[in-house]
């Protein structure tokens, strides 16, 4: 028990101990937090005077010292000490002799001793209030206060400090779900972020049975939004059959958004914030934003501050008509460029040849159509608008038919590489994940499937604004020889590669960087390269380039297919890796 500051403003907040005798507490007084806490307001010893809290503090410390060392004092010894020797070695022998009734730690039995003894004329006043002190909200539901777990039947208490939740907790993911993906303006071209959200999370929820239940959040994003869509996760959750009060918010990081909310919520899991958690993504460019142009959204503010005709009129002759509306534009906002061309730059500086990168597509189409076949992905999708499978799916690839496909990214290259068939095209869908406790998983019921251990986010300069220019999509090659130094692995240490496939160009450029020793040595700062990777363990599943990338909504998918590999398989880890506009890359590593 630690001595509180004296410190009017900062409460005090210690702990007070069931005695025997005390009457036994029911359920209906003990109360739950958000952690999974069980708390109950005691009276407690507070507002020492200075010296009172000193001379108390300094006795504890004392009398503890004393009980570690031979208590076997002769009568003859005892007369030579002072009376507050005597009086310290009585409290030591009656602290020893309760607390063998009371199977209490010797330490927490002296705030009950305070009660019973008379320490000197300075602690024989205010040890003990009748009432508990006054604690803001914020002391209540911080989780780095202490507080007390009392078991009514065992009357023992089990104290939760910073010491024992020193180490942070694990974080399973527990499940997954999503809707087929669909190529942009077809079956989901009426669909909306919240429509789509909303039915990826409603199949969560049925799938394992969260009907009314409070999660510790939602969290999930867009990387195109409208107006409309705000708050549009917490419309999403509301939608659902999750209790009300589930709180959700949204996140944006471009293509790593899914990865990154999964981030979100696996750290408030592991630092003991929440238990439980959904995060997730959502894309649509079938129902893309587009706003009214900038000069006419100025002229009509203009026109609505007009006070007289005159006014009016100069506001609307302002108007110019080619401001009357405002599209997404497919480029980065400092090059101008596409995704497509930066990375076309890319695989020219990497030489990733035209054979290599149909090659992998035709592999990603071939993995996906086995493992709808095998019914992997039975228990990962839900059904939407008549689709059951990803209409971007094309099981009859083969290097051969995407080998007749003309370039459409690095036109202007000497030998382009990149076609429509090796990049990603435009896709709407939703995926969310669920994730929790070990613990809260046993109380629904629910089996681990995997576990994040370990994450990083990068950012490269890709506009070479502090030296040498990166590509825009580079990011993950950094991002991982970070995470696998701080994990202590090398990049040969996983069984299964979840690389995104935004092209096969940047999965093979990747690669690449990293089985080279100049690169690794100048440019990650290595003694040696990190090697090649076993091509057989690389989206074993399919991935991106057959599935299709509906921005957001990726790392949902790939999360939820990489935990499910490790389950099937029964132990190992996996290495998951997403690039991401703006020259950003988001990593993370699972074991099971």
């Amino acid at each position: 028990m630690s001595k509180a500051p004296a410190n009017k403003s900062s409460p005090v907040v210690t702990s007070a101990v069931v005695k025997q005798g005390d009457e036994a507490l029911t359920s209906d007084e003990l109360t739950a937090n958000d952690t999974g806490n069980t708390t109950k307001q005691q009276p407690v010893a507070s507002d020492f005077d200075a010296d009172s809290a000193d001379s108390f503090a300094g006795l504890k410390q004392e009398v503890l010292a004393g009980t570690e060392s031979n208590e076997a004092n002769t009568p003859k010894q005892i007369q030579e000490t002072s009376k507050e020797q005597a009086a310290k070695q009585k409290i030591a022998k009656d602290l020893k002799q309760e607390n063998a009734q009371s199977e209490l730690p010797l330490e927490d039995s002296i705030a009950d001793a305070s009660d019973k003894t008379n320490l000197s004329d300075k602690t024989d006043k205010n040890l003990v209030k009748s009432e508990p002190p006054e604690t803001s909200e914020k002391d209540s539901n911080n989780s780095n206060n202490q507080t007390v777990a009392i078991n009514p039947t065992s009357k023992k208490q089990s104290t939760k400090t910073e010491d024992n939740m020193s180490q942070p907790r694990k974080v399973a993911i527990l499940g997954g779900n999503r809707i087929p993906f669909a190529r942009s303006n077809g079956t989901y071209a009426n669909a909306s972020n919240i429509d789509m959200l909303s039915a990826a999370l409603n199949g969560l929820v049925e799938r394992y049975d969260l009907q009314g239940e409070r999660m510790g959040e939602v969290v999930a994003g867009a990387v195109l939004k409208l107006s409309r869509d705000l708050n549009l996760t917490r419309e999403s959750a509301l939608n659902t059959a999750l209790d009300p009060h589930t709180p959700a918010y949204d996140i944006s990081q471009a293509c790593g958004t899914g990865l990154q909310a999964a981030f979100a919520v696996s750290n408030k899991i592991a630092l003991g914030i929440i238990d439980s958690g959904i995060a997730g993504g959502v894309d649509t460019t079938s129902d893309a934003p587009i706003a009214v142009g900038d000069g006419l959204r100025k002229a009509l503010i203009k026109l609505g501050a007009a006070r007289n005709n005159k006014d009016r009129f100069a506001a609307l002759k302002s108007i110019n008509p080619k401001d009357l509306i405002d599209a997404p534009q497919n480029g980065e906002p400092r090059t101008g460029l596409s995704m497509g061309e930066h990375q076309a730059i890319t695989a020219l500086e990497w030489n990733i040849s035209r054979e290599a990168q149909d090659e992998l597509a035709a592999k990603s189409h071939q993995n996906l159509a086995r493992a709808y076949d095998e019914g992997f992905l039975d228990d990962l999708i839900t059904p939407y608008k008549g689709l059951t499978r990803d209409n971007n799916l094309r099981p009859d690839s083969t290097t051969e038919k995407l080998a007749k496909l003309k370039p459409v990214f690095g036109k202007r290259n000497a030998n382009p590489t990149m076609t429509a068939a090796n990049s990603t095209p435009l896709t709407d869908g939703a995926s969310c994940v669920l994730m929790g406790t070990d613990e809260w998983a046993e109380a629904h019921g629910l089996k681990p499937l995997a576990y994040i251990v370990h994450q990083e986010t990068a950012a490269v300069d890709f506009i070479g604004k502090d030296g040498p220019k990166e590509g825009l999509l580079m990011a993950p090659a950094y991002a991982v020889p970070r995470m696998l130094e701080r994990a202590g692995l090398t990049l040969q240490d996983f069984d299964f590669y979840e690389i995104h496939e935004a092209f096969a160009s940047q999965v093979l450029s990747t690669l690449a960087a990293w089985d080279d020793e100049t690169f690794c040595k100048e440019r990650l700062g290595l003694d040696k390269p990190l090697g090649k990777i076993d091509m057989s363990k690389l989206n074993v599943n399919g991935s991106s380039l057959a599935a299709g990338h509906p921005f957001a909504a990726t790392g949902g998918r790939i999360l939820a297919t990489a935990a499910k590999l490790l389950d099937q398989k029964g132990s190992g880890r996996a290495l998951i890796s997403i690039c991401a506009a703006g020259g950003q890359g988001v990593t993370c590593i699972l074991e099971k």
